[in-house]
């Protein structure tokens, strides 16, 4: 790949790595909040994981690729918007929705097709968090056979 494609490459991961620090740091959030019942909370650390994952393989991925993997910062949540435990599901959904989409939008851009796989990977764990998430919400979890 020429240097170009790589640094695109390098530049996305490095967003898909931004939303994985922001997702772990608000199930942090959600976790903390005393909100949550227990088998919900234990979903969220659940969830928590799985993003501490995405995030270990994004940083490996992106030194591996000569790239310099981007710092997590403060994030700034709406913890006074979050009175009770659907508050905290409905941040957590809003979050997870954002992360499907903007793994889905990447997939046809990456170089590397073994990237775009992977991304399609990650994709189809955030579409679960999200359908989860839904049903715990008492929505539908599946909206469409398709998603445009």
């Amino acid at each position: 790949a020429s240097a170009a494609t790589m640094s695109a490459d390098i530049d996305t991961l490095n967003v898909a790595l931004g939303l994985e620090h922001e997702a772990i740091a608000a199930y942090q959030v959600g976790a903390e909040s005393g909100l949550l019942s227990k088998g919900v909370l234990g979903v969220a650390v659940g969830f928590q994981s799985d993003h501490k994952q995405h995030r270990d393989v994004l940083i490996k991925t992106i030194r591996q690729l000569g790239g310099k993997p981007v710092a997590d910062v403060k994030h700034k949540f709406p913890v006074d918007k979050l009175k009770n435990e659907g508050d905290v599901l409905a941040f957590a959904l809003g979050l997870e929705e954002g992360a499907a989409s903007a793994y889905l939008s990447t997939i046809p851009g990456f170089e590397n097709r073994d990237l775009a796989k992977a991304a399609a990977s990650i994709m189809g764990v955030e579409t679960q968090h999200v359908a989860i998430l839904k049903n715990a919400l008492g929505q539908k979890p599946i909206e469409a056979p398709f998603i445009m």
